[in-house]
């Protein structure tokens, strides 16, 4: 006949210490229910995949590991290289065309230079600083490029010879036609900057 297994909590061999009143037809386990505490926090859990009732360890889910902050300045000052001739080539084309500078444009340069430095270069704290430069140098750009496209309408030269062959020239004509409103765009896409790469990397 088997004999029956003792539990947990019996001390050593699983005999009943000296002393303890024996029950009338000799089996010392006859008394205990099946489930009743034995004093050990974890004698009535079953081992269980993480998250899940009866897991080891109370069950709960591991913590899982903290991501890395990105942190990647080399990238970033690429990134806003990119976005800075991209958007100042923009901001140029729309000033040729309308012949006006327009706010929203150049606070939409600044954006998306910050942003794109942010976005991809992460928390370094020099990629707003660096960005709101690059987006006056964008601005400076498209500004500069606006007004080649409009001496190229009145004079008999193409943009690319009044950009590079002539451009003294041309620096000159913006100087003539910049006022506060204009540098008050330098001011704006250089915060739009500033605030852009800080919410990216957020």
């Amino acid at each position: 006949m088997s004999q029956p297994v003792p539990p947990p909590n019996q001390p050593y061999d699983g005999q009943p210490q000296a002393g303890a009143p024996q029950p009338a037809d000799g089996n010392p386990y006859a008394g205990q229910q099946p489930g009743a505490p034995t004093g050990n926090p974890f004698g009535g859990q079953q081992p269980g995949p993480y998250g899940q009732p009866g897991a080891p360890f109370g069950g709960g889910a591991p913590f899982a590991p903290v991501a890395p902050a990105r942190d990647n300045v080399g990238l970033g000052i690429l990134a806003a290289v990119v976005a800075a001739v991209v958007a100042g080539a923009v901001y140029g084309a729309i000033i040729g065309a309308t012949k006006h500078e327009i706010g929203y444009a150049a606070v939409g340069v600044g954006f998306l230079v910050g942003f794109a430095s942010g976005k991809v270069g992460g928390r370094n704290p020099a990629l707003p600083v660096l960005s709101a430069v690059f987006a006056l140098i964008a601005v400076y750009f498209g500004q500069l490029l606006g007004e080649a496209m409009i001496a190229a309408k009145q004079l008999p030269v193409t943009v690319s010879e009044m950009f590079f062959d002539h451009f003294s020239v041309l620096n000159e004509l913006w100087k003539g036609d910049s006022d506060f409103i204009s540098y008050l765009f330098f001011a704006v896409a250089a915060v739009a900057a500033f605030s852009g790469a800080k919410k990216a990397a957020a």
